[in-house]
């Protein structure tokens, strides 16, 4: 279909003049900034974002829980990957500042004051809306004391033969070191005294010593993560369904005087530890990278505390056993209201069966090329390029067809393929490895590096190994991200030697089913000879020694990617200064390279309508008079996750120009990782892109406006306005497609 999509207001003509010169000019931005926003903080903006879907009250109130959830989950990894490190910076006394000026130190109480705000809308959010809205629907959080008799009598036995056998108190004294906690896990702590010492404080109290004045002895409860978080009941009460969800952690505190009898409790409160997750292995000259991350791992696990959640009851006292035990100063305890680990809520999100409290299921349709499950997917590959778009289009009846069919067809001699994250119950991996006992050729590059994945990879890596695969991990010093697949086939007038012929699948995301569902990404299916040349040459530097510098039409990085997309900015800007149309457009992840932003500033000040669609953070200041007044940045975000880089330049005078592929404008992706792009040349296929495009810029319910101060505001429909969704939108399109391909019509 013909998509117009709508410049922004024509620019006024600037010259190029340094971007810190601009910033001090009056009249445009406001004093002490810089050119550029924080990395953490813009990260901290976008998780603000997540939880704003929590907040709105047009989401479906389970879908706001999964949000809270994913909310919760974004904040732990945001501690793992970012606190830590600034911490290491601080106490390395590191004079580093970040890109807006920042040293560590003062990054750090920024992303502090950051987060206590968020803290607060999340407490806020919690305890004024969200859980007095699902008791009027009646699901409820409840404590052990707060059962029926005949829930209780239930709870007790499946503490009985589930929760005691697996508990294990560990006490802390002279002769008991305070026991690891490791991350993200949930405990309990307890305060007991013998009770020859007085009364104790009651539950849940403030502890201190008491009675005869006695030490009170701290004692650490893990909650088993092994076991589902809550314990549910089901039933119908005046005709309506209820359920009652109850942590374990309640249960497991209403049995503390069968795990310490004789005892006095005292006080019992939750904690949660959150540790750093970017750590080195202290290991010199490692014998190969499978031992540099396995060390890596087991350091990781005993890394630095750098956050404690405790309930906001917790005495002094035992608040302050955690300081010590867990050798963190105060400004790394977080009071919350529970439950603590609220990423936990999802299961209750996912458990409640009441379609009316949640988006309307998508079941993702078979792109049209691929309707036929009869007809060869080769030969559909052989009659033109095909573009799937998940989870618009199924992953299963794409991706999976193709690389099953590739495991099963004798015809196929071999098969390569890139990991980096897939699946738990990936049918990939042991497809492959049946390929491989079968004769074939399997070339797999497991990225063990994949951060939270590496243990899965690990024993990923060593199944394929154990079949017989080859199994590389990828070029030192790189991490491998890109997204590529190849078959070779044995077939009459194939254009390889020996009637070979390739195809490839090069795409946005990873070969995980499960994600696939859930992340929005794309993927090209072609046997051109000159991509497929390409990719086989991208393998040959991925598992030998390959030097090459030059492809025919893929952007690879770090060899000519970062090349190729610097020159195509600087080509706008020049079509600009000469009078020509110019136009940029980006999708992708997040937007980070000091580099590209200022290729883009330059564009800018030339003219060149720039539009960025940047789910994550983003480290570029749209709209600054003088600099980037003719750049727009949106973010999406909505009941799928962003996840598909996409980039568009005009080319005035040539053919536009499409690419898609794994790397966003990040410097790791474009100087440390090995990524891949392919462009998108078919105009039925650029079509689509562009659709895409234009749904996404005409947003007025997802997406929300980047201003030239840093916030981010949301869009809403006009009065009289209807609501244009991106992803519905995008569902409707991807069913009127498919209604047009079963009827004949284009």
């Amino acid at each position: 279909m013909e998509c117009e999509i709508m410049p922004p207001p024509p620019p006024s003509r600037l010259s190029l003049e340094n971007i810190t010169t601009l910033l001090r000019t009056p009249g445009t931005i406001a004093a002490n900034t810089t050119g550029f926003f924080n990395r953490d903080i813009s990260w901290l903006e976008f998780n603000r974002r997540v939880l704003h879907e929590a907040m709105d009250p047009r989401t479906p109130l389970l879908e706001r829980v999964k949000f809270l959830a994913i909310y919760s989950s974004n904040s732990d990894e945001f501690f793992m990957k970012r606190v830590g490190l600034l911490r290491r910076k601080m106490a390395q006394g590191s004079v580093e500042k970040s890109v807006d000026g920042l040293t560590a130190s003062q990054q750090y109480q920024a992303v502090r004051d950051k987060i206590a705000e968020l803290t607060r809308e999340t407490v806020d959010l919690w305890s004024k809306s969200l859980r007095p809205a699902l008791e009027a629907e009646g699901i409820y959080m409840r404590t052990y004391a707060e059962l029926t008799v005949q829930q209780r009598e239930k709870a007790d036995e499946y503490f009985r033969r589930q929760i005691r056998p697996v508990l294990t108190p560990l006490a802390v004294d002279p002769g008991h070191p305070f026991p690891f906690i490791s991350n993200q896990s949930l405990s309990i702590g307890v305060l007991v005294k013998p009770p020859a010492l007085g009364n104790g404080v009651g539950e849940g109290g403030s502890g201190g010593s008491s009675g005869g004045g006695g030490e009170h002895l701290f004692a650490r409860l893990k909650v088993p993560q092994l076991l589902s978080r809550w314990l549910t009941f089901q039933e119908v009460v005046s005709g309506r369904e209820t359920y009652v969800f109850m942590p374990i952690e309640s249960l497991i505190e209403a049995r503390l005087d069968a795990l310490f009898p004789g005892m006095e409790i005292v006080e019992y409160q939750h904690f949660r530890v959150t540790r750093n997750a970017e750590v080195e292995a202290e290991i010199e000259d490692p014998e190969d990278l499978l031992e540099m991350v396995q060390e890596e791992l087991r350091a990781r696990r005993f890394a630095d505390t750098v956050r404690v959640q405790i309930s906001s009851t917790m005495s002094a006292e035992m608040r302050q056993y955690l300081m010590e035990g867990l050798e963190v100063d105060e400004d790394e305890i977080y009071e919350l209201p529970e439950p603590l680990g609220k990423s936990d809520l999802m299961a209750i999100a996912a458990a409640v069966n009441r379609p009316d409290l949640k988006v309307p299921v998508w079941r993702p349709d078979v792109a049209p090329a691929l309707a036929d499950p009869a007809v060869d997917i080769f030969a559909l590959i052989r009659a033109g390029d095909i573009l799937v778009h998940h989870p618009y289009e199924s992953f299963d009846s794409s991706v999976e067809r193709f690389i099953l069919t590739a495991v099963n067809d004798p015809k196929v001699v071999a098969i390569k393929m890139t990991l980096y994250r897939t699946s738990g119950d990936s049918p990939f991996v042991q497809a492959l490895a049946r390929a491989a006992e079968a004769g074939k050729q399997v070339a797999v590059l497991v990225e063990l590096k994949a951060r939270f994945d590496e243990e899965r990879n690990i024993q990923w890596a060593q199944t394929l190994e154990e079949a017989g695969a080859h199994v590389v991990y990828g070029v030192m010093g790189l991490k491998t991200h890109t997204k590529t697949a190849l078959v070779v086939r044995r077939e009459e007038g194939g254009t390889g030697g020996g009637g070979l012929k390739c195809y490839v699948h090069v795409a946005t995301g990873n070969y995980n089913s499960k994600t696939a569902q859930l992340y929005t990404d794309l993927g090209l299916f072609t046997c051109r000879e000159d991509i497929c040349e390409d990719v086989v040459d991208l393998f040959a530097f991925l598992t030998g020694r390959s030097l090459k510098r030059d492809y025919r039409k893929l952007l690879v990085a770090p060899l000519t990617m970062r090349q190729k997309f610097l020159a195509m900015i600087e080509r706008e800007a020049r079509h600009a200064q000469e009078g020509k149309k110019s136009r940029i457009m980006a999708k992708m992840n997040a937007l980070e390279d000091l580099e590209v932003i200022q290729a883009l500033y330059k564009a800018s000040q030339a003219g060149v309508p720039i539009d960025l669609i940047v789910r994550g953070f983003c480290c570029l200041r749209p709209g600054a008079k003088g600099m980037s007044e003719n750049i727009r940045v949106i973010s999406i975000v909505g009941r799928f996750l962003e996840h598909s880089r996409v980039f568009y330049f005009l080319n005035e005078g040539g053919a536009e120009e499409f690419y898609m592929g794994s790397a966003d404008w990040m410097t790791r992706n474009l100087s440390h990782r090995v990524e891949a792009a392919v462009p998108i040349e078919d105009p039925i296929l650029q079509a689509r892109l562009k659709e895409v495009f234009e749904v996404m810029l005409a947003d007025n319910r997802q997406a929300w406006d980047l201003s030239v101060d840093g916030t981010w505001t949301q869009r809403r429909p006009r009065e009289g306005e209807s609501e244009r969704s991106t992803h519905q939108r995008l569902m409707d399109l991807t069913m009127l497609r498919s209604a047009k391909s079963k009827t004949g019509k284009t």
